[in-house]
């Protein structure tokens, strides 16, 4: 009992003081003549203190019509943890542009804002480690960012040839959190070849957990997306044919061959409610809410998406006796990426050349991942608290450089 309290007391006390934070910078960039706005939000940069790139923060730039100021401030805020959590010496930002990254214009909408925000680039001499991949992103949008800018240190997740370690189209995000999974399983002595897995969401997150997760020995059995009909229950483990067509986003195949092969069509949300031991949310935000989760069957979450559960079905979750490994600690590979583009001592001709840059995010990847579950398990073993309470203690002492 003394130890629980002792971890209670901790959590109550280090979450005090990460909420006492304020965000380091918050801005809107807003140019009315041609209908640009846009928003960065630096929330922390104190774990960054004595490392290698000084105080700055980093997270991708997510770009959708109705994204808000406040929807980058609380991305920015889970970056913070998610950054500490790794262990990476890189504090939690994040940006936004409010677009449509479809619309006919929208290139001139984005090197706009990439114009507007330059001056808040680290390499300007502001606390914003750039530009990056997030929902809405495309690589295009990179060469933009360094044409506009002039320079490659501002975007992260570049091509290979440009230095950068192609995170978004190599799927190191999705690597992670399928290592996430795996290293769930042998903690809790479940066979990953013989646990089934859910992933809802095949963009670029979740098509890159259901290719990892296969290739660590797993097995999909149930997908879904709005791009091809809603969720499909698969009579046997998703085949390599299809698996491929999904790591190309080509969703007409996709649909095709599953509807061939004579796999079962469900509605779009059956996915969170099948009777597979493990589920992947890769997503949107707040798809799991204590409504819905007297409806899960899932054994184990692992979060691919930013804040698929909320708080509270977090809570509720453990009640039921599901692990759930929060985002932070799942799905930090984009971030270790662009750290490893920020510091590592590969040349770009040499990377151009190799691909170093991209084995070095990869292994940083299933060895930082790994080894963040196994601590996250071990305290919530010895606490007897929730393995998503422990992973906030974890990542909040890391905030602040006690960890």
């Amino acid at each position: 009992m003394g130890d629980v309290m002792e971890f209670l007391n901790e959590l109550h006390y280090l979450q005090a003081r990460f909420d006492a934070l304020k965000p380091e910078l918050w801005l809107t960039a807003r140019d009315p003549e041609h209908g640009v706005e846009g928003y960065v939000v630096v929330w922390t940069t104190l774990n960054a203190i004595g490392g290698p790139l000084g105080r700055i923060g980093k997270g991708g730039t997510r770009i959708t019509p109705t994204v808000t100021i406040d929807e980058v401030g609380r991305l920015a805020r889970t970056q913070s943890l998610k950054n500490a959590a790794a262990g990476l010496k890189l504090g939690g930002a994040k940006s936004g542009l409010r677009a449509d990254p479809h619309a006919e214009n929208f290139e001139e909408t984005y090197r706009r804002f990439v114009r507007l925000v330059a001056p808040l680039l680290h390499e300007n001499g502001g606390p914003w480690g750039g530009l990056g991949y997030d929902l809405g992103g495309d690589p295009i949008h990179c060469m933009w960012a360094c044409d506009e800018l002039d320079s490659t240190r501002g975007f992260t997740g570049k091509p290979v040839a440009m230095g950068g370690t192609d995170y978004d189209h190599e799927g190191i995000a999705g690597l992670g959190v399928a290592v996430a999974g795996a290293t769930l399983l042998e903690d809790r002595g479940a066979d990953i070849g013989s646990t089934a897995a859910a992933v809802q969401g095949l963009g670029a997150m979740g098509a890159a957990v259901a290719r990892y997760y296969t290739q660590l020995g797993g097995v999909v059995t149930t997908i879904s997306d709005p791009q091809i009909g809603g969720t499909w229950r698969l009579r046997e483990p998703l085949c390599d044919a299809v698996l491929d067509d999904v790591e190309v986003m080509d969703f007409m195949a996709v649909r095709e061959h599953l509807e061939r092969d004579g796999h079962e069509c469900l509605p779009l949300d059956a996915v969170l409610y099948g009777d597979e031991p493990l589920l992947f949310p890769c997503a949107v935000q707040d798809v799991i809410d204590t409504h819905n989760v007297p409806r899960l069957y899932a054994k184990y979450v692992v979060e691919g998406a930013n804040n698929p559960c909320t708080a509270a079905a977090r809570v509720a979750l453990h009640e039921r006796g599901i692990d759930v490994i929060p985002d932070f600690i799942a799905n930090p590979g984009g971030a270790i990426s662009a750290y490893v583009e920020l510091t590592s001592d590969v040349s770009d001709d040499e990377n151009a050349k190799t691909g170093a840059k991209v084995e070095e995010a990869k292994q940083a990847t299933r060895e930082m991942v790994a080894d963040n579950v196994r601590q996250v398990l071990e305290l919530s073993a010895a606490a007897d608290a929730s393995p998503a309470d422990a992973a906030t203690v974890l990542a909040i002492r890391r905030v602040f450089g006690e960890a």
